[in-house]
């Protein structure tokens, strides 16, 4: 991001006019075709560790990037519940895409309603960051969303323990974005994190926030 700090209200009309000028609503062909490359994932630090680790992405999946229009804007996130797969983790409203989904979009915001109760009139989704493949075999399609502050969530406690906001401005400092490695059945495999206070954003949630970062401030 730029060192210029901005006054209060500059950062949100400046990101979302980011955002609507560099993304877009067009569907990339590597969602439902695992025989196309992504340009992101899991181990996009490291590409060549995909065929050693012998992963295949092949289950759709979108999750929403819901950021928080507020004169300081804040994406929202939530903590998992103790659930076999990805427990007590920080990450977006999101899940797998079903056959009645029209779109991506659709299976996003869906999903949101589900686990938070996030309200789809309070909703604008503004475009696709890049196609995030995971070890756990998704190959993940993150909406950016402007949504209204005046938001009031129902948490699907089956799923979802806590939704939090954290400022934008921190998550699109590369400052905070540390990487970090850990041994995988036998691959090194490399991943970002972003530390806020208490909490641990790392893994395929921190991925996609460098995602952001990257496409809206480095593009």
């Amino acid at each position: 991001m730029t060192d210029v700090a901005l006054p209060n209200g500059a950062m949100s009309e400046d990101f979302f006019h980011r955002a609507r000028t560099r993304l877009t609503l067009e569907v990339p062909t590597a969602l439902n075709d695992p025989s196309a490359q992504a340009k992101r994932g899991d181990l996009d630090l490291d590409p060549v560790a995909w065929e050693r680790a012998g992963v295949t992405a092949t289950r759709p999946a979108a999750v929403l990037v819901p950021v928080v229009d507020r004169s300081e804007p804040a994406v929202l996130l939530t903590l998992r519940t103790e659930l076999p797969s990805h427990p007590g983790q920080i990450a977006f409203p999101g899940g797998k895409i079903e056959p009645h989904d029209r779109t991506p979009v659709d299976a996003a915001l869906r999903e949101a309603a589900e686990e938070i109760g996030l309200g789809r009139p309070l909703i604008e989704p503004i475009g696709y960051l890049d196609l995030y493949l995971t070890f756990s075999g998704y190959r993940i399609l993150p909406t950016v969303a402007r949504v209204r502050p005046d938001y009031k969530l129902v948490l699907s406690t089956a799923e979802v323990a806590e939704a939090f906001e954290v400022p934008l401005a921190f998550l699109m400092d590369a400052q905070n974005h540390a990487l970090h490695s850990r041994d995988w059945k036998g691959v090194t495999r490399r991943y970002y994190a972003i530390p806020f206070g208490q909490r641990y954003i790392w893994g395929v949630t921190a991925g996609i926030l460098r995602n952001l970062y990257e496409r809206i401030y480095e593009a």
